[in-house]
């Protein structure tokens, strides 16, 4: 799965700004990486939203036990991918039809956080239980929400285009090609939103992260970290 957000949407995290400039190497421009996607994957599908925003996904070589979906309802863009443990209890606390998958719970949860939760983005996450990792995208409102379950076992990548775009994707490859050394994990345990003001852990949202640059010998530009007595997430 791809999503491609504009500078309109999203800030890039000035650590992977400073990575790129640090150690220059070749990019593409965001409508090239999708086009890469689309030719890498002759199943894929892709959707314009605007003039900001680009998301693909593919059914293409998915695991069975972590498929990939895509859902749209009231102006929510959702590619989701992985499965949900507690799918059945989430479903009753939404009040959901017991057809509803991981995808359409997914985009009910952040409605109900939009319009009449009294938590924070960190609760409706940490109640998720299972392998999985999210783009979320609200037109209405240029809201971004994206998060990956506390183990990483779904694998969950970001980095910057040469035009500025920020990437979220869940194959390494695909951006390493595309946003040179402007990339880095997505640290696990943790949600990115636009409304909650950037990235945070949703098992310790007090505490802080922080960006490691890494070293030139690795492909990576930074590592995110959370601090704290105990590390919860760190990733290359």
């Amino acid at each position: 799965m791809l999503g491609i957000f504009s500078r309109a949407i999203v800030t890039p995290p000035d650590e992977l700004v400073a990575a790129g400039c640090r150690t220059p190497s070749p990019k593409i421009t965001s409508t090239a990486l999708v086009n890469r996607f689309l030719e890498n994957n002759a199943c894929g599908v892709s959707v314009q939203i605007g003039d900001h925003v680009k998301l693909a996904y593919t059914h293409h070589c998915e695991s069975v036990l972590q498929p990939r979906s895509f859902a749209v309802k009231d102006d929510i863009f959702c590619l989701f991918e992985g499965v949900l443990d507690n799918l059945g209890s989430l479903r009753q606390e939404y009040g959901l039809a017991k057809s509803a998958n991981e995808v359409v719970l997914m985009i009910e949860a952040y409605k109900a956080l939009r319009d009449r939760a009294p938590y924070p983005p960190s609760h409706v996450v940490g109640h998720l239980e299972g392998n999985f990792a999210f783009i979320l995208f609200d037109k209405c409102t240029s809201t971004l929400f994206v998060a990956s379950d506390q183990f990483g076992k779904v694998p969950l990548f970001w980095g910057i285009t040469a035009d500025g775009y920020v990437a979220f994707a869940d194959d390494a490859d695909l951006l390493k090609g595309a946003c040179g050394k402007s990339l880095a994990s997505f640290p696990q345990g943790c949600f990115f939103s636009t409304a909650a003001g950037g990235l945070r852990s949703y098992e310790h949202p007090k505490n802080t992260i922080t960006a490691i640059p890494a070293t030139d010998e690795e492909i990576w530009g930074a590592k995110f970290m959370v601090e704290g007595p105990t590390v919860v997430a760190a990733m290359k």
